[in-house]
């Protein structure tokens, strides 16, 4: 099988999954428990998500990892682990994926402040790299290094995983809308900032996840586009800003409408859609049948 950054130099358009957190929420997960633990003790149940997303028409699928790092599961007692759980959580989506579609290892901020004192970036490095071997090692193609906020602990990130993997490497971060209307991190970093941090450090895919719907995510890529012409682009974006309605969270764009929107966001340049939080299989099966049409529509117009 090509590699998936070979299959983007075809120039072929890929569908990524959707939110893993949400369901697992859905299948029994409380609130402060550790979603990586599941990866060993509710292993069918993570399976069956993999598999819904497969089943949905998924290029690929991500990993019950996100917050698999040694620096994160030791709020758990569970940092001795670390491997034990990313590779198993690969291995788990392996299984789903099959021969011919993509494992992407999920690796999220691990909580720690590079600019507070309170780790060094020789430490992160080992903790990213340990993740980042583990998710190799169960059958991970590439990782996703997603809902990054800071550019020194994302560059310490991809860094590790070149350096001590084969992984082709994506590099997301979460961008909100300021009052002025600009597109910014928590800690003031721009699209165009993040792209040529990362694209300095190593990463291969770049791109933005979480905190908006598609529709704020066309005018995010094509930030990212203008920046970095020739760079691949991922967009995993949540099912519109969540709403508390009758004490439950939920997530207002429904797949049809997220569907609706595919069209806009491939002509801003991305080569790579999913889905993040309130996004279901549902939503990725539509994204797909859009995904199909738009493809038709643009051969149909070549011939």
């Amino acid at each position: 099988m090509k590699s998936l950054l070979e299959k983007l130099r075809d120039g072929k358009v890929l569908v990524s999954d959707g939110a893993w957190g949400t369901f697992l929420h859905e299948k029994g997960l409380k609130p402060g428990d550790c979603p990586e633990l599941w990866n060993i003790t509710r292993r069918a149940d993570v399976l069956d998500i993999a598999l819904r997303y497969i089943e949905a028409g998924a290029d690929m699928i991500e990993t019950n990892s996100f917050g698999g790092s040694r620096f994160k599961l030791e709020h758990f007692g569970l940092a001795d682990k670390t491997v034990e759980l990313n590779r198993e959580a690969a291995a788990i989506s392996r299984e789903a994926a099959g021969p011919d579609r993509f494992v992407l290892g999920s690796i999220g901020p691990t909580g720690k402040m590079l600019m507070m004192g309170e780790t060094t970036e020789e430490e992160l490095g080992e903790v990213f790299a340990e993740q980042a071997v583990a998710l190799e090692q169960g059958g991970a193609d590439a990782c996703c290094i997603e809902t990054f906020s800071a550019i020194d602990e994302a560059v310490c990130a991809v860094k590790a995983a070149r350096k001590n993997t084969r992984l082709e490497v994506i590099c997301t971060f979460t961008f909100d809308r300021t009052v002025t209307g600009e597109y910014r991190t928590m800690m003031g970093v721009s699209p165009a900032d993040m792209a040529a941090a990362l694209v300095d450090a190593g990463a291969q895919i770049i791109g933005t996840n979480c905190g908006n719907g598609f529709e704020r995510m066309i005018d995010i890529v094509k930030e990212i586009r203008a920046a970095c012409p020739g760079m691949p682009v991922l967009v995993h974006a949540n099912a519109g800003l969540p709403e508390v309605c009758d004490g439950r969270v939920r997530f207002p764009e429904s797949p049809s409408y997220m569907a609706g929107m595919v069209p806009g966001l491939i002509r801003a340049g991305a080569n790579i859609v999913g889905g993040c939080c309130g996004t279901t299989p549902a939503h990725i099966k539509e994204i797909r049948a859009a995904m199909r049409t738009n493809e038709a529509k643009r051969n149909l117009w070549h011939t």
